[in-house]
């Protein structure tokens, strides 16, 4: 097991250095120890709790044989991601991180397949067979796809998760990652939104030292998942392999073989002559065939009279206001509520704006929160105001009042 590391080891690796005071997310707030000289200062007790509740959640990943994708394309972080992650044989990106990398995954598969299929041709000898200018332009490809998707080529699916360094700088892989709903792995900085990431650790993206401090853990924590994942591989074929599993197999064979020679062995008693004579002794009862009836003895009876019902039909009118009472409004129309909050408002029975209107701000907020973590950064103040308004068909005023707004909030 790899050593926990300790504050003192953070600190000598400058991890506790954030950024300037003016250029802070707020939300970055409850992991910033102080301020010092226009400089925040990162609370590294909190970093290391984030670091092994991350670690745990990696190692737990990479036994259950899933790839853990790594993305850092800044200049002082990719050789040193590169090397980390280069040992633990995972797959990393670090020049510039392909649009549609994980929505249009298909089409980079594609793009990796190129590669295969060049390499392929360089083996049995189809590529010499080429023109000279054909190879050239295969030879510029090949480069090309290598120093974008080399590192990648033996991902042949979507990533268990993303460790990504720098938030800000690879604000599309974070967005692609949210979109499929992967889990995020982060080293998120003072200037950093913390409320996009699944698992982040407070610490400086910048220097060269507090990036190696924390991909060593990161990477280690990986290492012993694949070390368990090989051992219980390892248990399972010795299991197999046991004197005891191999006894039972011996037995099973033998009972087998010795089946046709016991079959050989056991006679069929044949009947006894005796008995036959005794059964063919007694007498046949002849079956006496019953008189067929007659129609006059047959009673007729008549087909039982339905009384037809004069309310058969279902009246039209309350079905359709039914259906219109089921039917959820757009939630979406008040300011504020995107698809995603409309559709957890709904999943919890609050689908009308009647019903927005009538529920209060908290117990909305508490329904998002435990719907997504991700939800908490919305203020549902103003919704049942708005709903009121939507309810009561006063769709002018309500227009008025969200352009006077400012993203819902008066």
């Amino acid at each position: 097991m790899a050593k926990k590391v300790e504050v003192k080891d953070l600190l000598e690796a400058g991890v506790h250095f954030g950024h300037l005071t003016r250029k802070w997310n707020p939300n970055m707030a409850p992991y910033i120890y102080m301020e010092r000289n226009g400089i925040h200062v990162i609370n590294l007790y909190k970093t290391v709790a984030k670091l092994e509740e991350a670690r745990q959640a990696l190692k737990q990943i990479a036994s259950s044989g899933r790839k853990i994708l790594f993305v850092a394309t800044k200049k002082q972080a990719k050789d040193i991601v590169a090397e980390k992650v280069a040992n633990v044989n995972m797959p990393y990106i670090t020049e510039r991180w392909p649009g549609g990398m994980l929505t249009n995954f298909v089409t980079i598969r594609k793009s990796v397949k190129k590669m295969t299929a060049i390499d392929r041709m360089k083996k049995d000898g189809t590529f010499l067979s080429l023109s000279k200018k054909e190879r050239l332009q295969k030879d510029r490809l090949r480069a090309k796809l290598e120093k974008n998707l080399g590192s990648i080529s033996e991902m042949s699916r979507l990533p268990g998760a993303l460790f990504i360094v720098d938030t800000m700088r690879e604000h599309i892989a974070v967005k692609e990652a949210m979109k499929l709903n992967i889990p995020i792995f982060a080293m998120v900085d003072t200037n950093s939104d913390p409320r996009e990431i699944d698992y982040l650790i407070p610490s400086n993206d910048d220097a060269s030292k507090s990036i190696e401090i924390i991909m060593q853990q990161v990477c280690d924590a990986v290492a012993e998942g694949l070390t368990e994942r090989k051992t219980e591989k390892q248990a399972e074929k010795e299991g197999a392999d046991t004197p005891k599993a191999k006894t039972e197999t011996k037995k099973e064979e033998a009972i087998v073989k010795e089946a046709p020679a016991i079959a050989k062995d056991v006679k069929v008693a044949k009947p006894d002559s005796d008995v036959t004579k005794e059964i063919d002794a007694v007498p046949v009862v002849e079956n006496k065939e019953t008189p067929e009836p007659t129609p006059e003895t047959v009673e007729t009876k008549a087909p039982p009279v339905v009384a037809k019902n004069p309310k058969t039909e279902v009246d039209a009118e309350p079905m359709e206001k039914i259906k219109k009472s089921d039917k959820a409004d757009d939630l979406t129309k008040i300011e504020g509520v995107g698809p995603k909050a409309a559709e957890y408002l709904v999943a919890a029975g609050v689908d009308t704006f009647a019903k927005v209107a009538e529920t209060k701000a908290d117990k909305m907020k508490e329904i998002l929160t435990e719907a997504s973590s991700r939800m908490g950064h919305l203020d549902p103040t103003s919704w049942p105001k708005q709903a009121k308004m939507a309810a009561d068909g006063k769709w002018d005023e309500l227009k008025e009042w969200q352009d006077n707004a400012k993203g819902g909030v008066e």
